[in-house]
């Protein structure tokens, strides 16, 4: 469980095939204090600590895990946002994430507004009626309030944001560029509300 703080980027240093994705991701983190087969968040996608050193940890990615993230994410020199698992007791600063990814989103639009940046992305028809202004949405690991939603003819759905200079400076949100692919994670409170009226409606 996490809460869409972003902690750390770390960097992708090596890709390994072996079956599965070997990744080796440089990090700031204190990595004497994480265990191997702790859960780092990595760009919303919850992975395991397989080997770590001083300053770097492995995590193994499978064949399924890449299908449904953000394509070219787990390549050499990728930045990441990182987050450790929330422990008991600690500040929930975000919303609970579960490090899932549901879906992957296109950035349509990044404007410049004083000194934050709006930004536009574009997410599938299967995930847009969990969407609504106001309410949460995790972005490569980022937990952020929608702004907007502009519903598309096909079911699909564009939503807005407002990245302020902090999050910017702290998340790789300032690498980002229209036409790039992102990690989203519904709201989790959204996901059941749906389920309810699902049930309710066959009943």
């Amino acid at each position: 469980m996490f809460t869409g703080i972003v902690s750390d980027i770390g960097t992708i240093t090596k890709v390994e095939e072996r079956g599965d994705l070997r990744l080796t991701i440089s990090c700031s983190y204190d990595m004497s204090s994480v265990d191997i087969g702790a859960s780092i968040a990595c760009s919303g996608a919850c992975l395991t600590v397989v080997d770590k050193g001083a300053d770097w940890f492995a995590v193994d990615i499978s064949a399924e895990s890449i299908s449904k993230t953000a394509g070219s994410m787990w390549q050499e020199g990728r930045k990441l946002n990182l987050e450790r698992a929330l422990k008991v007791g600690d500040e929930l600063g975000g919303h609970i994430v579960t490090g899932h990814v549901d879906a992957v989103g296109e950035v349509v639009s990044i404007e410049t507004e004083g000194d934050s940046h709006p930004v536009r992305i574009h997410a599938p028809a299967e995930i847009a009626p969990y969407l609504a202004p106001k309410g949460s949405i995790t972005v490569d690991g980022i937990s952020l309030t929608v702004n907007t939603v502009e519903d598309q003819a096909d079911g699909s759905t564009i939503f807005g944001l407002n990245i302020i200079p902090h999050t910017a400076s702290v998340t790789t949100f300032a690498d980002l560029k229209a036409g790039d692919q992102v990690n989203l994670e519904i709201d989790i409170l959204a996901r059941y509300l749906s389920r309810m009226q699902k049930l309710r409606a066959i009943a």
